[in-house]
C-alpha cells in the first residue's frame, strides 16, 4: 500500500513555479526545488517525476492560474477596450524600482526553452494562441460597440498586440523604466482606434 502524502501536492508546485519562474529552468536544481519546497528529492521524483517533468506541470499550474484566469476577469468585468489596456498594465505593474522584476512566466520559458523543448514551447504557443484570441474577441466585441476603430483586422490586430505584450515582458526584466513601459502601453492601446 503507498505512504500517504505528508505534504499538499498543489502548495509544493506552487512553491517550485516561483523557484523556477524567479531562476528559470537551467538555473533552478533539484536541490534549489528541494529547498524552497521542504520535500525531500525522492518524495519530489515519486510525486512529479523528473526536473523537466515538475517544470513542466508549474508552467501549466502558471497558465491556468495566472493567464487563464487573469484574462476570464478582465473579459466578464471591463468594456473591450478596458480589457486590453487592463491586461497590458497588469504587466507592467510587475515591474519593481527594486529590480526582481521576474516577467511572466511564459515568456521567460519561451526565451529560455521554446527553441530545444517542444514540450514547453507547445505549453507556450497554447498560452500565447489564447492571449491573441482574447485579443481578436475584445477587437471584435469593441468593434461593435463603437469603442474600437471599425477598420482594423481582429486578427491581425490581435497579433500585434500579442508582439506588443510579448515585448512589453521582456522589457520589464530588461528596462523597467515606467516611463518606457507606459509608453507601450498606450502606443498599443493607442493602435485600437
Amino acid at each position: 500500500m503507498p505512504a500517504e502524502k505528508q505534504f499538499d501536492v498543489d502548495k509544493v508546485l506552487d512553491k517550485a513555479m516561483q523557484a523556477f519562474w524567479a531562476r528559470g529552468y537551467e538555473a533552478t536544481s533539484m536541490q534549489d526545488l528541494v529547498d524552497c519546497t521542504g520535500v525531500n528529492r525522492g518524495s519530489l521524483y515519486a510525486t512529479y517525476g523528473d526536473k523537466h517533468t515538475l517544470f513542466l506541470s508549474a508552467l501549466r499550474m502558471y497558465d491556468e492560474t495566472m493567464r487563464k484566469k487573469m484574462l476570464e476577469d478582465f473579459e466578464t468585468r471591463f468594456a473591450p477596450r478596458e480589457a486590453i489596456r487592463r491586461l497590458f498594465l497588469a504587466f507592467s505593474e510587475q515591474a519593481s524600482p527594486k529590480g526582481c522584476n521576474r516577467g511572466c512566466f511564459l515568456t521567460n520559458t519561451a526565451l529560455e526553452l521554446a527553441a530545444h523543448d517542444r514540450e514547453a514551447r507547445d505549453v507556450v504557443a497554447e498560452a500565447q494562441t489564447q492571449i491573441e484570441a482574447f485579443f481578436a474577441r475584445m477587437i471584435r466585441k469593441g468593434q461593435e460597440s463603437g469603442d474600437i476603430a471599425r477598420h482594423m483586422d481582429p486578427p491581425k490586430a490581435a497579433s500585434g498586440l500579442l508582439a506588443s505584450l510579448a515585448g512589453l515582458v521582456v522589457l520589464i526584466r530588461s528596462r523597467p523604466e515606467p516611463m518606457l513601459l507606459q509608453a507601450v502601453v498606450d502606443d498599443a492601446v493607442g493602435r485600437l482606434g
